[in-house]
Order: structure tokens, then C-alpha cells, then sequence
């Protein structure tokens, strides 16, 4: 008999260059039972399951189809490793899009710098 061993993925909040988390300052604004709801979302995700999801621009929209429509604004950056931007719900969802966007530009920009000067030391 052959069970199936699911896909870890390392779930991470982005960091700005000035430390500020914009997924923790959203999740931190969140009532008790929202923050469980998005709990249960992240711990799904960190299993491999994305159905949820869905995928435009490089960017992920994570549904929550409880209370007023909870989203999670994601990217991947390959297989294994998942990075969360911050939330919010169906009545800001096209502002919560253009902030995930922006700070996915802003993840890869910096991620191709860091390559850059690791490349520049060798």
C-alpha cells in the first residue's frame, strides 16, 4: 500500500527593506475569528494545497468565501517556497491587488540585486 506524501512549502511573510511586514500588519488588524480562518489558509498552503488559489500576473489570490470575502495575496518563487503580501476582502480587492503587485515587483527587484552582488563576490 502507498500513501501519498504531500508537498512541504515554506510559507514566508515578505520584508520590506525597512523591516515593515505588510502581511503581519494586516493579519494583525484581524478579529479572532478571521485570524483563524487565515491560519487554517496559510497551513493549507504550507501543505501544498493551492486550490484555492487563484494565479494572474504572477501574483495569487487566495478565497476565502467566509465573512466579507478574506483574500491572500501571494507569489510563488519556485517550487517550494511561497511569499505572502497581506489580505483583505472582496470590497478592497482591486487596491489589495495593485499593493500585491507592486511589493511582488519590489521582492523581485531586490532578489535579482542580491544575485547580482553574490555573482559580483565569487
Amino acid at each position: 500500500m502507498r500513501y501519498h506524501c504531500p508537498v512541504i512549502i515554506k510559507v514566508q511573510e515578505y520584508l520590506r527593506i525597512d523591516d515593515s511586514n505588510p502581511y503581519k500588519a494586516w493579519f494583525d488588524s484581524l478579529d479572532a475569528q478571521a485570524a483563524a480562518k487565515i491560519v487554517t489558509a496559510k497551513l493549507r498552503l504550507e501543505l501544498g494545497n493551492t486550490a484555492s488559489v487563484k494565479w494572474f500576473a504572477g501574483i495569487g489570490e487566495y478565497v476565502i468565501d467566509w465573512g466579507p470575502g478574506y483574500r491572500i495575496y501571494l507569489a510563488r518563487d519556485g517550487e517550494a517556497l511561497i511569499i505572502l503580501f497581506g489580505g483583505g476582502t472582496k470590497r478592497g480587492q482591486q487596491k489589495d491587488i495593485d499593493q500585491a503587485k507592486a511589493l511582488h515587483a519590489e521582492y523581485k527587484e531586490r532578489k535579482k540585486i542580491l544575485a547580482t552582488a553574490r555573482k559580483a563576490k565569487r
